[in-house]
């Protein structure tokens, strides 16, 4: 017989999930209403049992994965909770939320949107002066640049300083097969790191493994880093930079959770 499901949200049911890919605007903590988390094996799939009770994301589908992997680290974050429920201490919740709940239903919408991050990449966007900089650019973002015209066609322009620059039509159909044979879960991680790099290059090589999450940081915080060397850094710019940084690692984690 299934297990009864809890669903999100309600008083005694736990917290919504609706919001937890939101980290700009958090939901309110939720009291802790569970004792035990488990993982079951069902239809083919992992779910994380609350109290024996399945999880239920914000479109009311069974919070489930077919990596063993993912749903006892989903499992890590509820049990971690305290005495409230704090949803943005829980990334991979969050992540497997938003692959069932938006990335399956909008895939297509969702791949547009990360084409057009291409227009203006990061990486494409080159430093005029000083000579230092460009060289740090060059030296780290260019064999990203190479790897993806080498090994995926994807053979992005490049420019100085913010003029735009318009990336060629075969770069972009490349691109988009790359995104199309993504799974739904590969797809959820590429989104995020894209999002949180800025650079559709940057977030692709995550996925794909070409870089590490520390790799990853760094080029995205190459020019930021750069300048905080000659003038200092404040309190706010750097606890965007963490807040990034942590958005970059868990998506490089969910990709090594949910495997091939």
């Amino acid at each position: 017989m299934a297990a009864e499901e809890v669903t999100a949200g309600g008083e005694g049911k736990g917290p919504d999930l609706s919001r937890l890919a939101a980290r700009e605007a958090p939901p309110p903590k939720a009291k802790r209403f569970y004792r035990e988390v488990t993982v079951e094996m069902a239809d083919g799939a992992h779910r994380v049992l609350l109290d024996k009770r399945p999880v239920k994301t914000p479109l009311r589908r069974i919070l489930e994965t077919p990596s063993p992997s993912l749903a006892e680290a989903i499992a890590a974050e509820w049990q971690a909770q305290g005495d409230t429920i704090d949803p943005r201490t829980m990334p991979m919740t969050r992540l497997a939320a938003t692959a069932l709940d938006r990335v399956a239903d909008e895939r297509a919408a969702i791949i547009e949107t990360l084409l057009a991050y291409m227009g203006t990449d990061l990486l494409c966007y080159r430093a005029t002066a000083p000579a230092e900089l460009r060289n740090r650019q060059q030296t780290v973002w260019q064999p990203v640049l190479d790897w993806l015209a080498a090994h995926h066609g994807i053979d992005l322009a490049v420019t100085a300083g913010i003029v735009p620059v318009e990336q060629p039509q075969s770069a972009r159909a490349a691109a988009e097969r790359q995104l199309a044979a993504l799974s739904i879960d590969h797809l959820t991680a590429a989104q995020a790191a894209i999002a949180a790099t800025g650079s559709f290059a940057l977030g692709l090589a995550l996925v794909k493994k070409r870089l590490s999450a520390a790799e990853a940081i760094a080029a995205a915080h190459l020019d930021e880093t750069y300048q905080n060397e000659q003038w200092g850094e404040d309190a706010e710019a750097l606890a965007r930079r963490q807040l990034t940084a942590a958005d970059i690692e868990a998506a490089a984690r969910y990709v090594d959770l949910i495997g091939p």
